[in-house]
């Protein structure tokens, strides 16, 4: 019985360490779009600044491009709703992560009790 939950709780102990990776990676993607999208909203602020006859390029690999202010200030309204929607996903995915790493914390807690419990019997029996 002893070794049986020693076992779940190493179950359990290792699928916490799996989910707190998985959380760590998911933070840091949502730190980089959150970066991303500050950058995309500060260029935003700089095409809103500019007369409609500006001249306009976009990098495209080595090489500018030139394009319309209209069609610019499209594709960055793009990338914007883009990166939100990814953000939200990933807040999901965040809030999801630490509802399970709760629930792992829980299992392993009253496993590590069982586990205790059980060692004191066995002290007063011997």
């Amino acid at each position: 019985m002893g070794e049986e939950i020693q076992r779940k709780l190493q179950s359990e102990v290792e699928n916490f360490k799996a989910s707190q990776k998985e959380l760590q990676k998911a933070i840091t993607n949502r730190q980089q779009l959150d970066g991303q999208l500050n950058e995309n909203k500060i260029v935003k602020d700089e095409l809103n600044l500019l007369k409609s006859e500006a001249v306009v390029y976009k990098s495209l690999g080595p090489i500018l491009i030139k394009t319309e202010l209209s069609e610019a200030k499209q594709n960055i309204t793009k990338r914007i709703a883009f990166i939100t929607k990814e953000l939200e996903r990933i807040d999901t995915q965040i809030e999801g992560l630490e509802k399970k790493q709760d629930s792992y914390k829980g299992n392993i807690q009253k496993l590590q009790q069982q586990y205790q419990q059980m060692q004191m019997k066995a002290a007063l029996k011997a």
